[in-house]
């Protein structure tokens, strides 16, 4: 994809590139970035569509699950009228009434160890918004492996966290940056920990930690800022409390 930025693209990011800390030229890294999102779901939602409107050049969605009725009470992507379709093809035109300009490319299958490596290396960055352990600790050990970055963040009932994983890259110190198994060195025994079926969960907490992500991606891509590398921010709803832990 040729990073030239058109007159209609350049009025349509304009707020973007009066930023001296993104400009042209980093609207023009958004233009050819490919990122890759497992997950249309709560989290998925936001991700996708701020990053479709910030200019992300190729989105990558991974999703074998069907829009449902319960569904639309937080994955604000789907329409009501997209109840029965594929959560894949409900975002892609979602995301293309929202930026022609976007290419999506969708998998309509559940990520597992055959096609992890296969899809994750084509992607220069992966946003996980996954609603399982075993796909959480899949996406990041194989991003870790062929060193994509990841974003990947987690929500239940009123709380969230979310993080940015490099580990294969070196802090100041030296010392390599933490995985994800340094955070969570193992996934809790089933059935400890209620899905959001089981727990409930309020809508708008999956877009405050959605929107997190698509900001952390963003400034991945353009280079600005210092990433959740290392940190573990936490948001706590019912308190409107954010903090911050470095592990």
């Amino acid at each position: 994809m040729s990073a030239t930025l058109t007159s209609e693209e350049l009025e349509r990011y304009a707020r973007h590139i009066v930023l001296p800390e993104i400009g042209g030229a980093g609207q023009q890294k958004l233009k050819q970035a490919r990122v890759l999102v497992v997950g249309a779901g709560g989290l998925g939602a936001p991700v996708l569509q701020y990053l479709a409107a910030a200019g992300v050049g190729t989105l990558g969605i991974v999703d074998d699950d069907a829009v449902s009725l319960s569904n639309l009470q937080r994955q604000v992507i789907h329409a009501t009228g997209a109840v029965g379709r594929g959560k894949t093809d409900s975002a892609r035109a979602a995301i293309a009434g929202i930026n022609p300009h976007v290419v999506v490319e969708t998998h309509a299958s559940r990520l597992d160890a055959d096609s992890a490596t296969r899809l994750i290396e084509a992607y220069d960055v992966v946003v996980d918004g996954s609603d399982n352990f075993a796909t959480r600790y899949l996406v990041a050990d194989r991003c870790a492996a062929l060193k994509k970055p990841l974003v990947t963040a987690a929500v239940g009932r009123f709380d969230g966290s979310l993080t940015v994983l490099k580990p294969f890259e070196s802090r100041a110190d030296g010392r390599p940056n933490p995985s994800y198994r340094d955070l969570f060195p193992a996934p809790p025994p089933d059935g400890t920990v209620p899905s959001c079926a089981e727990a409930g969960i309020v809508g708008a907490l999956t877009g405050v930690l959605g929107t997190l992500q698509a900001m952390e991606v963003i400034k991945l891509i353009t280079a600005i800022g210092e990433p959740l590398v290392g940190r573990l921010l936490l948001y706590d709803a019912l308190a409107a409390r954010f903090e911050t832990i470095r592990y």
